[in-house]
């Protein structure tokens, strides 16, 4: 149980982000919004608590660190493409972002074959600053947490809230979901270059 428990938690955030995307078009309750919102505000505290687990337990793996991509993948797509579709977001943004999970998905694949992850201690990443960008604590919370505003606000701007600033909430979260997109698109630049070498090695 103990060597499991991290993965666990990154499968209940697949599972709730579901709940969550169900509860975003269910139009005839009251409440489905502010239950979206405190499942949202679960689903990032769990995003950063597999990680944690897993280090302080000490079960890191590479299959946990692949899950966690999946998790990662499944639940920021689950939001963008329910926030297109609800016409809270222009159609670019889930583009984007699936285009870019492809690609750096496929590529981290490739790497994964040859021993490499993500991040961690066995990083495919080689350059310190392929590394900052990519694999470092800092770019990675850095990251989640202009996607977790980017959520919470896009939500939390479409239902009744006191002195009429709806307006507002909504742009903050239109903007950082923008950030969020160049952030996406930045960090999957230093995959692609260095992924290079693994064509060569073919």
């Amino acid at each position: 149980m103990k060597k499991n428990i991290a993965n666990i938690v990154t499968l209940s955030r697949i599972f709730m982000v579901f709940i969550v995307a169900s509860l975003l078009f269910c139009t005839d309750c009251k409440y489905s919004y502010i239950l979206a919102l405190v499942l949202s505000a679960f689903l990032m505290w769990f995003d950063a608590l597999d990680g944690y687990l897993a280090r302080k337990l000490n079960v890191s793996s590479r299959f946990g660190a692949l899950l966690d991509i999946m998790g990662d993948r499944i639940v920021e797509n689950v939001y963008w493409i329910s926030f297109c579709a609800l016409g809270w977001l222009n159609v670019a943004i889930p583009i984007i972002v699936l285009t870019r999970g492809i690609i750096t998905d496929s590529l981290r694949t490739l790497a994964f074959e040859k021993g490499y992850t993500a991040f961690g201690k066995t990083t495919m990443m080689q350059g310190n600053v392929a590394k900052f960008i990519v694999a470092s604590n800092f770019s990675r919370f850095t990251y989640a947490l202009c996607k977790a505003f980017a959520f919470f606000f896009l939500i939390l701007g479409h239902f009744p809230v006191p002195f009429n600033c709806q307006d507002v909430i909504l742009n903050i979260g239109i903007i950082c979901a923008v950030i969020a997109v160049i952030f996406c698109v930045v960090r999957a630049i230093p995959v692609v270059i260095e992924s290079k070498r693994f064509f060569d090695e073919v």
